[in-house]
């Protein structure tokens, strides 16, 4: 794999990052990232990606450094509460955002922003880690959708497979040993034009949502060497909670309590 050059430098929030994480993934992983030339050198554009492991951000953001991007992120507004981790995302270009609230507005606008500004935006389309029971792509969120239609920019898919066995689903302690191997693998971008065209209805979001999913799960299907499910997991159609541990029922016994 030939590593492309960085597009721009990168500050000091992204140097320290990667002074510290690079290394570290390099010895507690090994890598098969297949295709990231597809990833255009320059210019705004959207990675997106399957969501399998709370370790997914490291790693893709390693995936995309190593050709050429500076990664940024839609990233949970409660990490940006504490004063000191708070401030080093915003110094590396990470944007918040409130997850199922109406708040979640500004950081689309944001995103936006971002997109027109060139940068190169890692999207988890599942708005969270896959409730599938075999870790598939489920059903998708529409943030990427709206963002690509708004702005017109490349929506590159990526399937990903291995974060899983480094960090299992709502599991604290990494597994290390033995090394695990991460495979992602970039694809064409999602043929979105016709949609672009159409503006932001709600049938064109629809339907360009679900050509990015489908286009992940093709590329997931590969690097798993499995075929997926003919229809995608809806944690809303099974009753599955869509932020948290899906498994851990302590929040809605609290809820039933409260409402006796």
């Amino acid at each position: 794999m030939r590593v492309r050059k960085l597009e721009r430098k990168r500050g000091w929030a992204l140097t320290v990052a990667a002074s510290i994480l690079k290394p570290t993934l390099l010895t507690a992983t090994s890598r098969t990232w297949i295709d990231g030339e597809k990833i255009p050198a320059t210019g705004g554009c959207i990675i997106a990606i399957n969501h399998i492991s709370h370790v997914d951000p490291l790693l893709s953001a390693h995936f995309v450094y190593d050709h050429g991007r500076l990664p940024r992120y839609l990233a949970k507004s409660g990490l940006f509460t504490n004063k000191y981790l708070g401030g080093f995302l915003r110094s590396a270009g990470q944007i918040p955002v409130e997850r199922l609230s109406r708040n979640a507005i500004g950081a689309y606008d944001a995103a936006v922003r971002a997109i027109a500004d060139g940068e190169c935006l890692i999207i988890y389309p599942e708005g969270t880690l896959t409730r599938d029971p075999d870790l598939w792509p489920m059903k998708g969120k529409t943030g990427a959708a709206r963002i690509a239609l708004a702005t017109g920019c490349p929506v590159i898919p990526v399937g990903q497979w291995g974060a899983q066995e480094v960090l299992p689903p709502y599991t604290k302690k990494p597994h290390l040993v033995p090394r695990k191997n991460i495979v992602m693998k970039a694809g064409d971008p999602v043929a979105l034009d016709d949609l672009v065209a159409a503006g932001q209805t709600p049938e064109s979001i629809s339907r360009a949502t679900d050509r990015i999913m489908a286009a992940i799960t093709v590329l997931v299907e590969d690097v798993r060497g499995a075929t997926a499910p003919v229809e995608r997991f809806d944690p809303r159609q099974r009753g599955v909670r869509e932020t948290g541990n899906p498994h851990d029922d302590t929040q809605s016994r609290t809820s039933r309590r409260k409402r006796r």
